[in-house]
């Protein structure tokens, strides 16, 4: 036997091992669904949230400014991992929610401060003369950015949004210390009942690349649509 037959044969039994024997793949298929889930809700509050936030930055109201950046700051300056079990052990310890409900608010939470500057810097982005056009149509404040300013804003920042909403499923891996079966989750528990620990890791790696791969073409083939109208 040839060393690459060795190696084939050593690869394969361990491939069988960890994700063959008792349905151990299933824990992925299932971590997948889980990291999906709360990656989706997750950037639909961070967005929410970022909208809100970067309009209280951009407010001339001194109150509703500080509120924006104090939780900007605040955020920001404390570990995702922390917030998680802040608002699952303490803020939510007595609401009866699904698990990765109450880890995509907090993932949505902590997006929505990094959002919140994206969508700022895409408003201030837009040339003041947009606004000003606007209010002499006779559209109010509200009008003149909701219809003209974001509008124009969504095409600049989308690429942002985009890498925010990859490094956001990245950071999904943390939500084992919840109690939830994710990807990453999975692959410990299959690296613990196996005792093996470089292909449960390389699986979860591997399943890591192809959602953020899928999920970037199909990101691409949208930001190439919305610049359609523009002229290079």
């Amino acid at each position: 036997m040839t060393a690459f037959q060795e190696w084939y044969l050593d690869f394969t039994n361990l491939f069988y091992k960890c994700f063959i024997k008792e349905d151990r793949y299933k824990l992925l298929v299932s971590g997948v669904g889980v990291t999906i889930k709360v990656s989706l809700l997750a950037v639909l509050i961070g967005i929410l949230i970022g909208l809100l936030i970067a309009m209280c930055n951009l407010s001339k109201r001194k109150p509703v400014k500080f509120i924006g950046r104090l939780y900007t700051d605040v955020i920001r300056g404390t570990p995702s991992v922390t917030q998680l079990m802040i608002i699952y052990f303490v803020i939510f310890a007595t609401v009866d929610l699904d698990k990765w409900i109450i880890a995509a608010i907090a993932f949505g939470v902590n997006s929505g401060a990094y959002v919140s500057e994206i969508i700022r810097a895409g408003i201030l982005s837009v040339d003041h003369g947009q606004t000003e056009a606007g209010r002499s149509l006779g559209l109010n404040a509200f009008q003149t950015m909701t219809r003209i300013v974001i509008p124009q804003a969504v095409k600049n920042i989308f690429p942002a949004l985009c890498n925010e909403f990859i490094v956001l499923i990245k950071e999904t891996a943390i939500v084992g210390y919840v109690g939830l079966m994710d990807i990453q989750k999975a692959g410990d528990f299959i690296k613990s009942a196996t005792f093996v620990a470089f292909m449960p890791l390389i699986g979860t790696a591997v399943i890591y690349y192809v959602l953020i791969k899928i999920l970037t073409l199909l990101l691409h083939r949208i930001e190439k649509m919305l610049r359609k109208s523009d002229i290079r």
